[in-house]
């Protein structure tokens, strides 16, 4: 009696990876991830490369492990994909204070992101 087969995530045409506990807040993280998504995968680690904030990098290393799984995991061609899916979730958040004046205390809240991108192969 062995355990059953998980059934894959994603079509036989597409790649995934995820980016777990991403020190960002959810906002932020969607601002990236709509820029890029439907663009061409290397049109996508271009843009992310020049980007001008401090998550591009992080999402580009996704974009970069989805590309890599695609090749190599589910022998797809690098040159036709795109990215179908960049979907952004709420992770962890971290509460902490900060002593303020009269024995008060404000709150500082420090959140964590997901993010799931998905890359399919573009049919001729």
């Amino acid at each position: 009696m062995s355990k059953q087969a998980t059934p894959r995530p994603v079509a036989a045409d597409e790649a995934l990876a995820v980016g777990r506990s991403i020190r960002v807040s959810p906002r932020k993280l969607g601002l990236v991830a709509s820029f890029i998504r439907g663009m061409s995968a290397k049109d996508a680690i271009v843009q992310l490369t020049f980007l001008n904030k401090r998550v591009a990098q992080d999402v580009k290393k996704v974009v970069q492990s989805a590309v890599a799984n695609a090749e190599n995991n589910h022998s797809l061609d690098v040159d036709r994909l795109y990215i179908k899916e960049a979907v952004v979730g709420k992770a962890l958040v971290m509460k902490r204070f900060h002593p303020r004046a009269r024995g008060r205390a404000g709150k500082i809240i420090k959140p964590f992101s997901t993010i799931r991108v998905v890359v399919k192969e573009r049919q001729e």
